[in-house]
């Protein structure tokens, strides 16, 4: 067999499979805890748009001052977004405390 060909049939099967993969892109979405109802809802719908379309959403949430004091408002706000989003999309990994003043979840589509 002729190697040239060899080589072109290998480069041109590589590019087949580069074209039909899809990346996984990481989008993310950043709350406050004190964020009003009317806002969260409106992020909301964005990240059903994101799941939607495949992609991965990273939820963070960023607590300033004052607001470090009430952690576990926080939570219950990131748990509030997992359920509003239970049909499209599943949490991949809980939420967790990434630095002193911030804390994120993961939420893959279904």
């Amino acid at each position: 067999m002729d190697y040239g060909k060899f080589k072109y049939e290998a480069s041109k099967k590589v590019h087949d499979a580069r074209k039909k993969s899809r990346t996984v892109q990481m989008k993310e979405i950043k709350v406050r805890p004190r964020t009003d109802d009317h806002d969260l809802a409106f992020k909301i719908r964005n990240l059903k748009k994101f799941l939607e379309k495949n992609n991965r959403v990273k939820v963070t949430l960023t607590f300033r001052g004052r607001e470090m004091a009430y952690m576990d408002q926080g939570v219950q706000v990131l748990q509030r977004i997992a359920n509003e989003v239970a049909e499209e999309g599943a949490v991949d990994q809980p939420p967790t405390s990434e630095a002193r003043n911030r804390m994120s979840m993961v939420i893959v589509p279904k």
